[in-house]
């Protein structure tokens, strides 16, 4: 049942406290002081705390009130505090508040106003805990996959990277070829790292070629070697990729890239394990493991004339896709830590901003911009003018920019929610204490 804990020294807030909430099925418990309520907390779950901020007779300054709600949130961080408080200590609470208390209402309270506060900081309490629960299964998950599996420091949260990991674990264990699909910038090349250190061939090597970085006369040579005189300024026999993958995998970024003439000697390489050098007529053969990966609809190209479509059907056996990092954006700020590597931190300014970027450029634009960020910085943490991102994202509301929400959003969604702040943050994308600073920069009171 939802449970509600009053800490008042004063036994008739206490029951009126109760006999309001236990009418509208809450559970209330009561505490007359600090020690009482802090043994309270120890021993119940607790989700919302209502509490004092003076708890002796000669004492009106809130200090006591100040040092217990320090102490709750040193003990239950995440646990939602509201502050009852005398008109001449709204400075005191508003403090608080930005410390990370959830509301504060002045005695004598409104009944009204201060169930509905209640009521909306249990259903974030709720949520709050359903999240992290599903963070804690995450991390379970991610744990398994860490003792199962190589995950080549693979840095993730979010469920589906989680997912796309795990297909590229398990389809390591079979030969056949594996196609990865994703945007630009997105770690392709990692997730076939993965299923290269999860395969059979993991002790052998790992040999990348880019497709889409040579000119087409040359890729077949770099694909399958060429002997001396191939081609002009071939003054020597070299080797092709797929000698140098012989034993392990052989990974064909931007595989799209791949000419037609390239394309029909893969795929006979594919279907016989044989191939020959430019320029020469002896036959070779490989056993290599083959991934591919591209971020072109090769479907489109295959009804444009630009892809055999017997290639596709033979790289593509197995279709990993990782997706854009837009999409997945519970692993932007562990990624983010993941490159500052120690070396600045992070404002909530632009966690927050890092988190309402689009990211077109995907994990190698994330990278880009902590690591010009890490330049910048003296001894100071990173703010949102470091990481230079665009001041508007078309990828969310125009007011979730790094100048925004406006006062007249501010104060909308102040009135919409009866000025309980945990709410309007919410509905604005803020935190409590990020829109406290904007109520402050507009003048806006509750």
């Amino acid at each position: 049942m939802r449970t509600v804990l009053i800490i008042d020294d004063n036994p008739a807030v206490g029951e009126a406290l109760s006999l309001l909430l236990s009418l509208h099925d809450i559970r209330p418990l009561t505490a007359l002081n600090q020690r009482e309520g802090l043994a309270v907390l120890a021993r119940d779950r607790v989700d919302v705390v209502i509490q004092d901020m003076n708890f002796s007779a000669d004492t009106t300054s809130g200090e006591e009130g100040v040092v217990l709600f320090r102490s709750i949130r040193e003990q239950h961080p995440d646990l939602p505090v509201i502050l009852l408080t005398a008109w001449t200590h709204l400075e005191t609470a508003v403090e608080l508040v930005k410390a990370g208390a959830a509301d504060y209402i002045a005695k004598p309270w409104d009944d009204s106003k201060l169930l509905t506060t209640v009521e909306n900081l249990l259903e974030l309490s709720e949520s709050t805990r359903e999240v992290k629960r599903t963070r804690h299964e995450r991390r379970r998950h991610q744990a398994q996959l860490l003792d199962r599996y190589d995950l080549d420091g693979m840095v993730f949260a979010s469920e589906t990277t989680g997912r796309t990991v795990e297909l590229a674990c398990q389809v390591a264990r079979s030969d056949v070829p594996v196609l990865v699909t994703g945007p630009n910038g997105a770690g392709k090349e990692r997730i076939a790292r993965i299923v290269h250190l999860n395969s059979p061939v993991r002790e052998g090597p790992f040999v990348a070629v880019n497709c889409g970085a040579l000119p087409g006369e040359l890729i077949e040579a770099e694909l399958f070697g060429a002997d001396a005189g191939a081609y002009t300024g071939a003054t020597k026999a070299r080797e092709g990729r797929f000698e140098m993958a012989d034993g392990g995998t052989l990974f064909l970024d931007e595989i799209g890239n791949l000419p037609l003439s390239g394309q029909v000697k893969l795929l006979r390489v594919l279907e016989t394990g044989q191939f020959e050098r430019l320029g020469s007529g002896r036959t070779r053969s490989a056993q290599v493991r083959v991934i591919s990966a591209t971020n072109a609809d090769l479907k489109s190209m295959i009804a444009e004339g630009r892809f055999r479509e017997d290639l596709y059907y033979r790289l593509n056996v197995i279709e990993v896709n990782l997706p854009p990092l837009c999409e997945r954006s519970d692993d932007i700020l562990p990624l983010a830590e993941h490159f500052l590597d120690g070396r600045a931190e992070l404002s909530d300014e632009a966690r927050e901003a890092l988190t309402l970027h689009s990211w077109p450029g995907n994990v190698r634009e994330l990278k880009n911009a902590i690591d010009r960020a890490c330049l910048l910085v003296h001894d100071e943490p990173i703010t949102p003018g470091h990481l230079n991102l665009p001041e508007m994202d078309d990828a969310v509301p125009t007011w979730r920019n790094l100048d925004e929400p406006s006062r007249d959003a501010v104060k909308d969604a102040l009135v919409q929610h009866a000025g309980v702040i945990s709410r309007a943050a919410q509905t604005l994308g803020l935190s409590r204490q990020a829109l406290y600073r904007r109520m402050q920069r507009y003048g806006i009171e509750t």
